[in-house]
Parts: C-alpha cells; sequence; structure tokens
C-alpha cells in the first residue's frame, strides 16, 4: 500500500515543472535592418515579472512568465524597434495537467516555470526619420 502511494507521489512531483524546469530563460537578442546585422542596440526586455536591459547583440538571463516578452531597442544611427513575443507552454506543463488534475498546472503558470520564450530573438530595426510635428489647428489651442 505504501510502495502505490510513494510510486503515486513521486509521479504527481515528476510532471511539476516548477521542481524540474528553472523559472529563468537565458534568451539571445540579435538586431538586424536592412538584413545586415547592427550592432551596439539598447533594448530594454519586460514582462510581468520584470525588466532587464541588454546591448545587443548580446545574452540576458530573465525570469520566465506566462504573459507576454516586450522588447523595445533603440539606436540613433539605426532607429528602433519594438515587438511583443508570446511564451509558448513547455513540454513539462503538459505533464501537469494530467498527473495532478491541474492542480501543478496553476502553480506552473504563477512561477512561469511551465513557460518558455524563443532562445533567440531576431529583432528588426526600423530606421525612419522622426516625422515633424504637426502645427495645431487654431481650434486646439489653449489660452
Amino acid at each position: 500500500m505504501y510502495r502505490y502511494a510513494a510510486i503515486a507521489a513521486l509521479t504527481l512531483v515528476g510532471g511539476c515543472a516548477t521542481l524540474t524546469e528553472s523559472n529563468q530563460q537565458t534568451l539571445t537578442v540579435q538586431t538586424i535592418e536592412d538584413h545586415h546585422a547592427v550592432a551596439g542596440v539598447g533594448c530594454i526586455l519586460a514582462n510581468d515579472v520584470g525588466k532587464w536591459f541588454i546591448m545587443a547583440p548580446g545574452r540576458v538571463t530573465i525570469q520566465k512568465s506566462a504573459g507576454r516578452l516586450r522588447v523595445d531597442c533603440r539606436k540613433d544611427s539605426a532607429g528602433s524597434a519594438s515587438e511583443e513575443i508570446a511564451s509558448k507552454v513547455d513540454a513539462s506543463l503538459w505533464g501537469n495537467v494530467v498527473l495532478t488534475l491541474g492542480l501543478g498546472y496553476l502553480v506552473d503558470r504563477q512561477t512561469g516555470a511551465g513557460f518558455d520564450y524563443p532562445d533567440t530573438l531576431t529583432i528588426e530595426m526600423k530606421n525612419g526619420a522622426a516625422a515633424p510635428a504637426a502645427a495645431p489647428s487654431a481650434g486646439s489651442l489653449v489660452y
């Protein structure tokens, strides 16, 4: 009887990404413009659990989340870029759904351990001249 209980407990724990996966992930960030790599680009990565700064190209370790990862990059000579990257469910999370009847899924969703972003983020820079500010219309002037 105890043997079956121990096997069941180990099976349930083995499916939990919080115990078997890290809640951190190392990402490679690279920036391109017109099909060429651009170096020395400052990027801020942010999700619902934190913010990280990197000079691209480079690597950064972030905390994983079920939420989207926003990437904002800027360099004076190369313009700027903003992208949102969705996290994907990793394989260990499915073990939680099946083995723990959803309880482990809730824990992994909270910690981010059951989710991954792509390992390499390629951000396309948009080099556009800033548009001149429009002149205010007569009706919008405040006296």
